[in-house]
């Protein structure tokens, strides 16, 4: 039987189970939360990213979940600088020309503030510049891609929880927490 686990990953963990990366004092990692051997990561969550991560000892299921061929839905609250506009929700649906190409379409849309968990350390905020929320869904995994997506309509992100792949959503857990489900 396949294990998977659903993990929160807060802000500044890396999503990874070693520090190779620095000298003197290491960055938290996935092992600092976790310590169930023979686990990997299924796809990336960026150290600056926080919310769903997941974590399986089956490489199918792993290559299913991380794969761009399977275009597995990634749900993600994004927290921007600036109202975000209709052009702009247009702009994300439509599909958005970034440096490597045209986006996929996405689903986008404001919602009102989700009342997450705090971050630690906060987001910077500038009282001169309002802030909104969007839940955007994307069915590709470019590096950054959402962070890209959003400064390409005029709405850079300030913060960025992915909520869900597929249908494992982080519901329920609070930062840092994890559980196991069948699979």
């Amino acid at each position: 039987m396949s294990r998977l686990i659903l993990f929160n990953k807060p802000y500044g963990v890396l999503p990874q189970f070693t520090d190779k990366g620095t000298e003197g004092s290491p960055r938290p990692t996935l092992s600092d939360y976790i310590d169930i051997p023979g686990i990997y990561p299924a796809g990336r969550l960026d150290m600056d990213s926080e919310g769903l991560m997941l974590l399986t000892d089956d490489g199918r299921l792993q290559a299913r979940i991380a794969d761009p061929k399977f275009k597995m839905p990634k749900t993600y609250l994004v927290q921007v600088e600036g109202e975000v506009t209709d052009d702009a929700l247009a702009a994300l649906r439509k599909g958005v020309m970034l440096k490597d190409g045209l986006t996929l379409r996405a689903e986008a849309e404001r919602i009102d503030d989700p009342q997450l968990w705090p971050r630690d350390p906060p987001i910077r905020v500038r009282l001169s510049i309002p802030d909104s929320w969007l839940q955007l869904t994307i069915r590709e995994g470019r590096n950054r891609q959402v962070r890209r997506m959003t400064a390409a309509v005029g709405n850079p992100t300030l913060r960025l929880v992915r909520w869900a792949v597929g249908d494992w959503t982080v519901d329920g857990l609070g930062q840092g927490e994890w559980r196991e489900i069948a699979v």
